[in-house]
């Protein structure tokens, strides 16, 4: 970072209290967004997963319906031996040979048997996967119309906004300059632990403008001097004197 001129502590209070207006309105675009980035974040990952498990869904009843095609398959197929077995049965000339054909005919009646036991099986599998399927589907639809809504929404207030936000970004990266980067640090540090990101409030009616706590007499008189930086014991926040509001930023 590039060295910022030697400044005198009203100077450097004054660049505090400048970026801090200037990050404090861009801090209101942000609460204008509300959660909708996050939320519009959260239902793009949720709608991945959704879709991710249905492709799983529908790959397992592919396979569950070929293979209740292969059992149907088994089952013609032993049908059609059956026939012909009992159409030779018809001309058997032995009793060794009567039994092997009716041994056959008793063996693909089983394979039948089983076929469509593994049939009923597989079509009570593919039943709860076709709900299970059905009900992520809905879910997937609906979260859809939710996420597309929300996009709306937001895009609406980011046209709304876009062109104040870049303003305020050149602003807030040109007041940072005219800081020295101690003072920077403490100042991010102090924005983070407060949710109104309030890193310098002035004093008002002999109060702290961030916990709105009593300032002492002798510090307030010390304040409006800006001979140092002075923060609250209380919360703090720096603190300033109220005429360091121009009649522009109040």
């Amino acid at each position: 970072m590039a060295a910022v001129k030697e400044q005198s502590i009203s100077d450097k209070l004054r660049a505090l209290y400048s970026l801090q207006l200037v990050d404090s309105r861009m801090d209101e675009i942000s609460v204008l967004r509300g959660e909708l980035p996050m939320e519009v974040s959260d239902l793009e990952d949720e709608i991945t997963g959704l879709k991710t498990r249905l492709k799983k869904l529908e790959n397992s009843i592919t396979d569950i319906d070929n293979e209740i095609r292969n059992h149907n398959t088994n089952i013609k197929e032993a049908e059609n031996l059956i026939t012909k077995y009992e159409k030779q049965l018809e001309n058997v000339k032995n009793n060794r040979e009567f039994d092997a054909l009716t041994k056959e005919v008793e063996l693909q009646k089983l394979e039948i048997q089983l076929s469509q036991k593994k049939i009923r099986e597989a079509n009570a599998q593919r039943e709860i996967k076709q709900q299970s399927f059905d009900g992520i589907n809905s879910k997937l639809e609906q979260r859809t119309k939710d996420m597309d809504s929300k996009r709306v929404e937001l895009q609406k207030i980011i046209e709304k906004t876009e062109k104040d936000e870049a303003k305020l970004v050149k602003e807030s990266e040109k007041a940072r300059k005219e800081i020295d980067e101690r003072l920077l640090k403490s100042y991010d540090k102090i924005r983070k632990t407060y949710r109104n990101g309030l890193a310098v409030v002035s004093v008002a009616r002999g109060a702290c403008g961030g916990c709105f706590n009593r300032i002492p007499p002798q510090l307030q008189i010390e304040i409006g001097v800006m001979k140092k930086i002075i923060a609250c014991e209380h919360c703090g926040r720096v603190l300033v004197d109220e005429s360091i509001v121009t009649p522009q930023e109040v």
